[in-house]
């Protein structure tokens, strides 16, 4: 092969134009401007910034009347009037009106013993009294004809119709006869007694309600002994337990140290532990004086305004004890948040709310001071966490919740 046919076979080297080049430097820089824009974006939106701890607080209902209770005891309710029902008499129970729940009324009858011995003894001594009054009858009839023969005999024993013996003999028979019917009267008198012994014999197997009350427990079933004494084994001692659900009190237990703070007719606020979201306002109805060594507390009794049909006896309870009465518009909850929660921006009241470790700033709308607590009227949810004291933080900012 010639030296001409080789240089035909040299590769030549193209040139790069610049304008690849430069089209190379404006997409790095767009990607690399980019890249700052998003990193700055991330930042200011929190995203990359550095976690901060925080403390929350949960939005939640308050009654305002906590911000002038001055202090707070535990106690059960307890009916003031209270009734174990038995009989006065040992018998079998053969008949029961009444359930858990009833309601009786004073003197109604609840239950009954088996009486038929008593009520035998009551026919008898009704039986005896009527033989009595019959015999009284006789005896009246004996005097009445003992009388009339006295007087015929009074007005001829002067003529000599009539000896004196006679006389005497009828005057005697009218004595006897005045005499029998006074002892027949007193026969009278015993048989009647005899015969309300006997009713009063056959009413103690019938066990009547002293007063108007709520049958709480059912003690003993028909076929049962009941005694009052308890002596058999198998003996019931009552037949059911009554309670007068108008006289339901809270019996609390408030400390020595601050029995001072407590005065009769003091209002109050009562919370039943069977119904959390409810507030009965009571005032203190008694101080009991006497103190308990075993727990250093004196017992307060406090009374219901008024009546509700949900309160029942034995249930927990807890007593705030206040300083003044409440207004009107201090009887409900309200939502409410720790003052320092709301911070003033830009012209509004913000709040930082947490969720998903993202605390958001959201307008609210406050209410009224409740000491340490703001209300707030719009803006919340119950339950929503707060950060408190948010003086530095942003929107959108991640957060910690401190432990």
């Amino acid at each position: 092969m010639s030296g001409e046919d080789l240089s035909k076979l040299r590769i030549e080297k193209r040139f790069v134009p610049g304008n690849v080049a430069r089209k190379k430097r404006w997409v790095a820089s767009f990607l690399l401007i980019f890249l700052m824009l998003g990193v700055f974006v991330l930042y200011w939106t929190g995203l990359l910034a550095p976690t901060a701890t925080v403390r929350v607080f949960s939005a939640q209902k308050i009654y305002p009347s906590q911000t002038f209770t001055l202090l707070n005891a535990s106690g059960y309710v307890v009916a003031q009037r209270k009734a174990a029902l038995a009989a006065k008499i040992t018998g079998r129970l053969v008949h029961l009106d009444v359930e858990e729940g009833s309601e009786v009324r004073e003197g109604q009858v609840v239950a009954r013993l088996e009486n038929d011995d008593a009520l035998a003894a009551l026919d008898l001594a009704k039986a005896e009294l009527d033989l009595a009054r019959v015999a009284l009858e006789e005896r009246r009839v004996e005097l009445n004809n003992a009388s009339q023969e006295l007087e015929r005999k009074r007005r001829v024993v002067g003529r000599g119709y009539v000896s004196g013996l006679d006389y005497d003999a009828a005057v005697a028979r009218h004595e006897r006869a005045r005499a029998a019917v006074s002892v027949q009267h007193a026969i009278i008198r015993s048989g009647e007694a005899a015969v309300r012994a006997a009713e009063v014999n056959a009413g103690y197997a019938y066990i009547a309600s002293p007063f108007d009350a709520v049958v709480l427990t059912k003690d003993a079933d028909i076929g049962d002994i009941v005694t009052p004494l308890g002596a058999a084994a198998n003996a019931k001692a009552a037949v059911v337990t009554i309670a007068d659900m108008n006289s339901l009190q809270v019996e609390a237990d408030v400390s020595e140290s601050n029995i001072q703070q407590v005065a009769v007719g003091q209002p109050c606020l009562i919370q039943l532990d069977a119904l959390p979201q409810e507030r009965f306002e009571g005032r203190v109805h008694m101080i009991v004086p006497t103190a308990d060594r075993s727990k250093a507390s004196v017992m307060v009794k406090v009374s219901f305004d008024r009546k509700d049909s949900r309160v029942l006896p034995e249930m927990g309870a807890r007593v705030s004890f206040l300083s003044r009465e409440i207004e009107a518009h201090e009887s409900e909850a309200v939502l409410a948040v720790l003052s320092s929660a709301v911070v003033h921006r830009n012209g509004k009241d913000v709040v930082f709310v947490v969720k998903e470790g993202v605390a958001r700033e959201t307008p609210v709308k406050r209410g009224m001071k409740l000491g340490d607590f703001l209300e707030i009227v719009d803006g919340l949810a119950l339950g929503d966490q707060v950060v408190l004291a948010p003086h530095d933080l942003r929107h959108m900012a991640r957060v910690k919740i401190e432990e």
